[in-house]
């Protein structure tokens, strides 16, 4: 009797399964919980937003093999969105995932993008995480807005104690029209003065141009007055840009006064693919001794960020500095938010405390991952990279670290 009992009751469960259209299995898979990554693919600065694909991608992979051994009701999927660097485009689809359901953003990675989404974070109950935007006007207290790298003020101050270190008295500083490369050519300058030097910042030029005659005009007034001051050797050129720094060069490359300084640049344009792929561009950097910072990677961590670096190049065949390394520690961060809160909560600020409490915590492959009370990075150094020319080939090497 009691063997047909639990035959009838075994049916019976089978048949509520058949019916509801699902097995046993599939109630004990694990909830999956996506990520929204805001990058550039296929537009400005779209080697930041490439090794961030990969990262996420590696970032996952290794997230996911964690959370299965240890038995972890959760898993994490990622899906891209391609913002070409284009504020509208990275609230459309920021609004478009959001509304969805997403409640973590990687990216986006630049201060104009990230800018157009901040009025929006709040309304969609999501947390967003920057690995590239600087700007010193987006450092705000309490919102659901997180940078896992410096602000512009850091970076600004690291960059101006080197060029000032290097002999040069008089700065020329031009930037393009954007919050993040306008708050890196303020705060460079700023900080240049205060060390003793001169600057003369040029009004930024517009997102869209192409043709800089009327810039490099500008630029080469000013070297000429520095120079007649100071001498070419104290002399130097900053500029804040993305990759439209490569027109910028070609146009440059054909006037000898402007190759008779030397040129900085700010992040935006590290480990450019378009500037290395461009042989009449890349002569002119090396030519004026270019070399543009990025967020450094501590030797202290090198055995973490080094076979990462490698796992991503095999991916992307670009070798990915520290605001691509950062990505993969963001994801990390997420993962111990979510695993802290059995979940991920419903409430804003108990997600955004959670998260401030685990990035307090965690150390990852870019060291740790403290942030100040805006939600930044709380610390950095900056590795310089400049060209060199191996063969035919144009390639970036790493020149120097910040003080």
């Amino acid at each position: 009797m009691n063997i047909l009992k639990n035959l009838t009751a075994s049916v019976f469960v089978f048949i509520v399964f058949l019916f509801a259209g699902c097995s046993v299995d599939d109630h004990l898979q694990p909830v999956t919980i996506n990520i929204g990554g805001l990058s550039s693919l296929t537009g400005n600065w779209s080697s930041l937003g490439i090794t961030t694909q990969a990262a996420m991608e590696i970032a996952e992979e290794d997230i996911n093999l964690y959370f299965a051994g240890k038995g972890s009701g959760f898993r994490l999927s990622i899906t891209d969105y391609d913002t070409q660097l284009e504020a509208e485009k990275a609230a459309g689809f920021f609004t478009a995932a959001a509304g969805s359901g997403t409640r973590f953003f990687i990216g986006p990675q630049s201060s104009a993008e990230l800018a157009a989404l901040l009025p929006l974070t709040s309304s969609y109950n999501s947390l967003v995480i920057s690995q590239g935007s600087t700007a010193g006007s987006l450092a705000i207290a309490d919102d659901p807005v997180f940078r896992f790298c410096p602000a512009d003020k850091i970076e600004g101050a690291a960059i101006a104690k080197t060029i000032y270190g290097q002999g040069i008295r008089g700065l020329v500083t031009i930037a393009r029209d954007d919050a993040g490369n306008k708050g890196l050519q303020t705060s460079t300058g700023t900080s240049f003065t205060t060390l003793g030097g001169v600057v003369q910042p040029l009004t930024p030029y517009g997102t869209s141009i192409s043709d800089f005659t009327a810039e490099i005009a500008a630029i080469k007034a000013q070297i000429s007055a520095f120079t007649t001051t100071y001498g070419a050797d104290k002399v130097g050129v900053y500029l804040a840009s993305f990759d439209e720094c490569v027109a910028l060069f070609k146009q440059a490359a054909s006037d000898p006064v402007l190759s008779s300084v030397r040129w900085y640049g700010g992040d935006g344009v590290a480990l450019s693919a378009a500037l290395i792929g461009d042989p009449d561009a890349a002569a002119f950097a090396i030519s004026t001794q270019f070399f543009t910072p990025t967020f450094g990677l501590p030797d202290a961590y090198k055995v973490t960020w080094e076979p990462l670096i490698a796992r991503i190049k095999t991916k992307t065949g670009i070798d990915a500095d520290a605001f691509g390394i950062a990505v993969y520690d963001a994801m990390w961060v997420i993962a111990k938010t979510i695993e802290a809160s059995n979940g991920v909560p419903s409430d804003l600020n108990t997600l955004e405390s959670q998260f401030v409490t685990q990035a307090n915590a965690y150390v990852g492959a870019t060291g740790p991952t403290k942030l100040d009370t805006f939600g930044d990075r709380a610390n950095g150094s900056f590795d310089y990279f400049g060209i060199e020319k191996t063969g035919s080939v144009y390639q970036w090497k790493l020149v120097g670290k910040s003080n």
